[in-house]
């Protein structure tokens, strides 16, 4: 048995979560295996709309486990509030979440220091969502960091303190105002709550579900244009957002990876600083933000909104080993007469590439676009595939021929049943 796996292709907000939940009915396990609480998968149907930040997007499924993997950054804090929050729906997260004893504790620190980071930067901020992500990861990798598991020992106060004494060390050297006592009142409310679920060796369940042939679904957060490593350095996040931070994020061999989704809209958004090649800003830009409600689901922010960046998209399907495609938010599209796909950048030297280059923020990058005509009406009565104007075929066909992968899924709303599985 494979553990499949479900990311994000360009700069986050793709629409992770609603796939996640589409497809969940098949597996036994969802698992995110990354990120934290800047995550913010939104879930539709029914009479339901919802979002999630650290919880996994298969926890409406009561008959399915849910893993909060080792790579996840977990805040008490907020995961008290996501557990509080589903209970309106009925939903007895401790019945099938599990989470994993490795993961790693955002401290109240963390978050203070993540806000100080950024003030000093001023101008050249990365546009941080403040929750505390990058110095926890920061901590994780200085091996200073608590772990979940920690919070089960007599030592977890000693070494809290310790690590507060660092942080807060560094705080005043920075001259940054804050007020902790409310905030750790709040933080060990939340830490003897986690202590209720099941604390547990994820990776050592996971590895078994797999040998007793339990499918199992890995959920990503972010994008892959905001990978560590592969990402729009340094405006991207703290993690390893690509399929290849499944492995190290749950405990799973190479070997044990089979299809591997790869989310895209039909457009492309944007959320904080940095490069943005085919970014709109006019009155097509704003149309898209108006016309997806293009709003940070966990911020708030409004998001930079553009064409669809085939460059971009070439590069982390090849990085992520992509199987299958599913475009999101086709509906947006519906009341355009013309749509544009950049096909290739023009760079700052006069020429022209279709990889993206080393570093996107030292490029002064104009797009060369394509024109496709638009198909101008609802898709809103369509249930089948053959059925979409042949306007949006076209356009599929052109994108899965560019890309060299199949787009078997198309959304054209933010509901469950607002989507289209082409070989269902």
């Amino acid at each position: 048995m494979k553990t499949d796996v479900i990311l994000g292709l360009q700069w986050g907000d793709e629409g992770k979560g609603k796939i996640v939940d589409y497809l969940a009915p098949r597996y036994k396990v969802v698992a995110r295996f990354q990120g934290g609480p800047n995550a913010g998968h939104t879930l539709q149907f029914e009479n339901i709309k919802h979002v999630l930040h650290q919880v996994p997007s298969g926890i409406f499924r009561t008959d399915i486990k849910n893993v909060i993997g080792n790579g996840v950054v977990l805040d008490p804090v907020v995961f008290l509030k996501e557990i509080e929050e589903l209970k309106a729906y009925d939903i007895d997260a401790f019945f099938n979440l599990y989470i994993s004893k490795r993961a790693q504790l955002i401290l109240p620190t963390h978050r203070l220091l993540d806000a100080a980071n950024e003030k000093t930067k001023g101008d050249d901020k990365i546009g941080s969502t403040l929750r505390g992500i990058g110095p926890t990861y920061q901590d994780k990798t200085a091996r200073m960091g608590l772990r979940v598991g920690d919070i089960a020992h007599d030592y977890f106060m000693k070494k809290y303190e310790k690590t507060r004494a660092g942080h807060l060390q560094l705080l005043d050297f920075m001259n940054f105002d804050y007020e902790l006592e409310p905030m750790e009142e709040e933080f060990f409310k939340a830490i003897e709550f986690l202590k209720k679920f099941k604390l547990v060796d994820t990776e050592y369940m996971i590895n078994n579900s797999l040998g007793a042939h339990e499918p199992v679904l890995a959920e990503g957060a972010q994008g892959s244009m905001l990978d560590i490593d592969f990402g729009s350095y340094p405006y991207v996040t703290s993690s390893n957002t690509i399929c290849a931070g499944a492995c190290a994020g749950l405990g799973i061999s190479p070997s044990k990876i089979g299809k591997v989704y790869g989310i895209f809209k039909a457009y492309c958004t944007r959320v904080g600083e940095g490069p943005f090649p085919t970014e709109l800003n006019d009155e097509t830009g704003e149309r898209l933000r108006k016309e997806g409600n293009e709003f940070g689901a966990t911020t708030g922010r409004p998001r930079r909104c553009g064409w669809i960046d085939l460059p971009a998209l070439k590069y982390t399907i090849m990085l992520n080993g992509v199987t299958d495609l599913s475009m999101m938010k086709a509906d947006v599209l519906n009341n355009f007469d013309e749509i544009l796909v950049c096909t290739h950048y023009k760079l700052s030297d006069g020429s022209v590439t279709d990889t993206v280059p080393y570093d996107l923020s030292l490029e002064d990058i104009e797009p060369v676009y394509k024109s496709f005509k638009g198909w101008n009406s609802s898709l809103e009565s369509i249930d089948d595939f053959q059925s979409l104007p042949q306007e949006l075929r076209d356009y599929i066909s052109y994108l899965e021929k560019e890309l060299g992968v199949p787009i078997n899924i198309v959304s054209k709303g933010p509901r469950r049943k607002e989507t289209i599985f082409r070989n269902a």
